[in-house]
């Protein structure tokens, strides 16, 4: 019997399998090669496994072995397996060698590896100069070869028994790789927690179509999925995403195969400025859950382009020039189910209340009761910035005109340089959405009127007070107090003196 290996034994070989490119090349970079070269293990050694459970049931019948292999879920060419390029690792052209296998694999497996033109590795070349002159890039990509090729990373279903093992790998690559490279790099992914989070709150049900209009690299898009799955045991869902950046829609696309996400959609560009998910018609396509963590005030988002947006998604006001998060706001409204849709949305706190056009907006978005509740979060929680975010949730058909503000500021597992949401912090947060009333110095419901009061600013303090009171102070209890302390003093002064003198020190004489 094969020997199993669990999650963390994979991690730890994964992040060991970095120290090939460390000192070389930076994060950001070489993120691109261990995530591509995880894809390609894995299905090498799907591959090599099924082959030779078919070997064992009919024997050495090689032409029926390859027809049964035509079945698989994905064709590996002889030149794109892993073990084809270990075996001439020794050899000049690693490099080369590794590129065309990425494009004999994309060629073999026809649209799963392809989005209107745009592959998946079109923007991942091992051959590029970032990896050094053409001996030294030659050696550490033979290094990544052998890595690869140790038994903890034997990916083969027969030991690792779960897809959700190596999704899980791929998953604690992203986290890692978006935890040390900055903001740049944080803009890709979602923290585990908060994705769980929205995806409570949003509740999604068999049968939904789900859009994250700024994907990354799919976490938030499969944590809704895996909520579904979790709940109800069902995998009647449908997901769908849009990511400007080529490396990561790329990340995206291979996340999603390695976490066995075969119904989905993945669009590359720019959201704002060139929405790709379109029905028939070429109109906007609906959905009944739409989620999303867009950078926070995206500088030149689309300004120029919004005022004559032929989907009219800026009717209600056009955000401002250096601040893209109503954009987002406004393109997410646009695509929600008339009656199921539902959507949540990250969002830095300056949304909330900041003037100007975004207060029209947001003016606008609250009289239509549309918004539902205001979620305020812990500082520190997203990679690559400190500041404190807020989940605003909003519903195209509501059954009154209140919205719920929670404070859940204070609510959080606290680290060194990242804070966490707990299991118990979310769970808080969701029971209190769900309730939906009044809880002291936490949550508040508040009446359309009381928004209007507050000229339809949602600054979560005017409406949850959090201020404590503090402790009245006795005086007369605080003096007596002092006084037996002045009194234990003297008579510890007195103690010194005395062994003092008995040690001999002048002065202390008397103290005898």
């Amino acid at each position: 019997m094969t020997e199993q290996i669990n999650q963390d034994e994979i991690n730890k070989a994964l992040w060991a399998a970095c120290d090939t490119f460390r000192g070389t090349v930076s994060a950001d970079t070489y993120k691109d090669f261990i995530l591509t070269m995880l894809f390609l293990k894995y299905i090498s050694d799907v591959w090599q496994d099924h082959y030779d459970n078919y070997q064992a049931q009919y024997g050495d019948e090689p032409e029926l072995i390859d027809e049964m292999m035509k079945n698989e879920r994905f064709v590996l060419p002889k030149e794109s397996s892993f073990y084809h390029l270990y075996e001439h690792r020794h050899e000049p052209g690693n490099g080369t060698r590794i590129d065309m296998a990425l494009h004999a694999l994309e060629e073999a497996n026809g649209t799963k590896l392809k989005d209107a033109g745009k592959s998946v590795f079109q923007d991942i070349s091992f051959n590029t100069d970032k990896l050094g002159e053409e001996k030294q890039k030659n050696t550490i990509l033979r290094h990544l070869l052998e890595d690869f090729a140790k038994e903890a990373l034997n990916l083969k279903p027969s030991r690792v028994g779960s897809l959700d093992v190596i999704g899980g790998g791929y998953e604690y690559l992203i986290k890692n790789f978006a935890a040390s490279g900055g903001q740049k790099a944080g803009e890709f992914y979602t923290p585990p927690e908060v994705s769980d989070l929205i995806a409570e709150l949003l509740e999604p049900q068999p049968g939904d179509t789900i859009c994250d209009p700024a994907c990354g690299s799919g976490s938030l898009l499969m944590k809704c999925g895996r909520k579904i799955v979790a709940n109800h045991g069902s995998r009647q869902y449908a997901l769908y995403g849009q990511e400007a950046i080529g490396s990561t829609w790329s990340l995206a696309k291979m996340n999603m195969f390695l976490h066995g996400e075969d119904n989905h959609k993945i669009e590359w560009g720019d959201t704002i400025r060139n929405p790709k998910l379109l029905d028939k018609n070429g109109d906007l396509m609906l959905f009944d859950v739409v989620t999303a963590n867009p950078p926070f005030s995206l500088d030149k988002w689309g300004h120029e382009e919004a005022e004559h947006d032929k989907f009219s998604r800026f009717r209600r006001g056009i955000p401002p020039k250096t601040k893209g998060d109503y954009a987002f706001i406004l393109h997410m409204i646009e695509t929600l189910k008339p009656h199921s849709g539902r959507m949540g949305v990250v969002v830095p706190h300056g949304v909330l209340f900041r003037g100007s056009s975004e207060g029209q907006i947001r003016q606008k978005l609250i009289e239509e009761n549309l918004l539902d509740a205001v979620i305020g979060l812990p500082e520190k929680l997203f990679y690559g910035t400190g500041i404190p975010a807020a989940i605003l949730i909003f519903k195209k058909h509501k059954v009154d005109d209140n919205v719920l503000f929670i404070d859940a500021s204070r609510e959080c597992k606290a680290g060194k340089n990242q804070n966490q949401l707990s299991d118990e912090n979310i769970a808080k947060i969701v029971a209190t959405y769900r309730n939906g009333d009044k809880v002291d110095k936490y949550a508040y419901l508040a009446s359309l009127q009381e928004i209007r009061d507050n000229d339809y600013n949602l600054n979560i303090p005017r409406y949850v007070d959090t201020f404590e009171e503090e402790e009245e102070i006795d005086l007369l209890a605080v003096r007596a107090e002092r006084e037996q302390l002045k009194a234990r003093l003297t008579a510890l002064e007195t103690e010194m003196a005395s062994y003092l003198a008995e040690l001999g020190y002048k002065g202390y004489d008397d103290a005898k």
